[in-house]
């Protein structure tokens, strides 16, 4: 029985805001019901093990160039606008709202109320409406669930509009081309048209608690990912779509306390959703258990296609998009921490993918490397992650969440300083990208290996090994850890050719260099200092 049973849907606020009410408003549905209700309008199939599977159509990932934050009073000087904070008029804003509630009005909608943030202090209610069942579903994995005492007075502080089927008119409405994501700061509200890549309302989300948390409440946003030991020691790992963040804090050691989006507080670290929106290309129970398991009745499975004659997932094919997904609540795994609160990390783990296979596979940095790598945010671009990339491709996100950070990166590099300092945190680099040679020549690092290297940081059986700095981006290589081969740790001995490995070096340092230009009047001697030698 779904909560829509007892408590009645919040018709008079839905009237409120302009939509009319002609057809069923499906609230609070349960997974079954939504699942159920999918099906049933032919938008979705069932796997093998009981999860749903849907097409999201023409978008299987975010479209930056298409999110647009309305540049009004209260982010005229605050939001750092460039090629991801996009400007909106006013207007347009408006504009769309008002196209949306009509497009919304007399037709069958699912509305859900939910929340953000795990620490109470930071809870952020939310009251998402959506065209179709199984984004519905999305809310119902991705963000927290409030109870049924909690429903009873919910109000609801910012609301999502999704409407897949509504498309704008860049020629009248500000758009770039038919698909938007807008967000108001002022009115509190996201507006998603055009595409029903549900990953669309979870980062719109992500994006303004990005401003709300570190402008207005002194708590650093971080694009990361989460987990606890049993002796209460907290790991972060920092990492763009496709570096492992999900995987690699997918530990069974130890307790998740969230896969992608956190704040750290004075105190604490605490999760912003309420479930784990994982990568599937690829999938094995073998290397990930937790998330493979976690396909199962309550799922929501996005754009992969089964195994030929079989309703079995086919992990490998690439046929729709290389961004096959999946949305679990956190409670599908089987060591997540609820609530999902947990204590100051010891340790800090920056992934990167570095298609080159310069970047040694695991490395020590001082505050002021820290620092630096954080700002420069350097990763490969992983196919599929967003429309249009199709292949491996060096970039630098700042923070490892450029996308999302409306605020300037030094605001939240600043934070970031101060809190490793403080509180005398370990950071580490970690290659997960390639050993022996570039993206097509060398091989990508073996996750086994990865693991064993974190395992060693965290459990402190790096503490007493001897190091040797790289010699042009300095930081500091172990040259043995448990359970991986001498080797690999340091790449240089991974390449045959050993002058083009110091060349290939070279070029990637003054790819980071001229990157870093655009943030070295804003920060300390300490970190230019960390910059790269060439």
């Amino acid at each position: 029985m779904s909560v829509s049973t007892m408590i009645e849907a919040p018709i008079k606020a839905l009237t409120e805001m302009g939509l009319q009410i002609s057809h069923p408003v499906h609230y609070q549905q349960t997974p079954e019901e939504l699942t159920a209700q999918t099906i049933e309008r032919g938008a979705g199939v069932l796997n093998d093990t009981g999860a749903l599977l849907i097409n999201t159509g023409e978008f299987t990932g975010r479209s930056p160039k298409d999110k647009f934050t309305v540049k009004d009073e209260l982010t005229e000087n605050t939001v750092h606008w460039n090629d991801f904070n996009i400007p909106l008029e006013p207007k347009y804003f408006d504009q769309m709202y008002e196209k949306i509630t009509k497009h919304m009005s007399g037709r069958e909608i699912w509305v859900r109320d939910c929340y953000a943030c795990a620490d109470p202090k930071y809870r952020l209610n939310i009251r998402v409406i959506n065209e179709l069942p199984a984004n519905s579903l999305f809310a119902y994995n991705m963000f927290l669930r409030p109870t049924e005492d909690e429903l009873e007075n919910f109000t609801p502080e910012w609301h999502i509009i999704q409407a897949p089927s509504l498309h704008a008119n860049p020629a009248t409405d500000g758009t770039r081309q038919h698909n938007f994501a807008m967000v108001s700061f002022s009115k509190k509200m996201i507006l998603i048209g055009g595409t029903g890549y549900t990953g669309e309302m979870k980062k719109g989300i992500f994006t303004i608690l990005n401003f709300i948390l570190p402008h207005q409440k002194n708590v650093l946003s971080m694009h990361c990912s989460a987990n606890m030991g049993h002796e209460g020691d907290t790991a972060i790992f920092f990492g763009l779509s496709g570096t492992g963040k999900t995987t690699l804090s997918a530990d069974p050691n130890r307790k998740l306390i969230g896969d992608d989006e956190h704040g750290w507080t004075e105190d604490s670290v605490f999760n912003f959703e309420g479930g784990c929106y994982a990568k599937t290309i690829d999938l094995s129970e073998d290397k990930e258990p937790e998330i493979f398991r976690a396909i199962k009745p309550g799922a929501l499975v996005e754009n992969v296609t089964f195994i030929e004659g079989t309703n079995k997932i086919d992990f490998s094919s690439k046929a729709i998009t290389e961004n096959t997904r999946v949305s679990y609540p956190l409670s599908f795994i089987s060591n997540a921490l609820e609530p999902s609160i947990g204590k100051t990390p010891k340790n800090i783990f920056f992934l990167t993918a570095d298609a080159y296979g310069i970047l040694p596979p695991i490395s020590k940095l001082t505050a002021g490397q820290a620092m630096y790598q954080f700002i420069s945010g350097y990763t490969a671009k992983v196919a599929g992650t967003e429309a249009g990339v199709t292949e491996p491709k060096s970039t630098f996100s700042a923070c490892f969440g450029a996308p999302f950070l409306p605020l300037h990166p030094g605001k939240y590099a600043e934070m970031l300083g101060k809190k490793m300092t403080q509180h005398n945190v370990n950071v580490w680099m970690i290659n997960t990208g390639w050993s022996g040679g570039p993206y097509g020549v060398g091989q990508r690092m073996k996750l086994g290996y990865t693991r064993a290297m974190i395992t060693a940081a965290l459990e402190g059986k790096l503490d007493n090994v001897a190091y040797e700095a790289h010699p042009v981006f300095g930081m500091m290589m172990p040259m043995e850890c448990p359970g991986v081969p001498t080797e690999v740790l340091n790449p240089r001995n991974t390449w045959a050719n050993k002058e083009e490995y110091d060349a290939k070096a070279k070029d990637l340092a003054l790819q980071f260099i001229k990157n870093f230009e655009k943030y070295a009047s804003g920060v300390n001697e300490e970190t230019l200092a960390a910059a790269p030698k060439v």
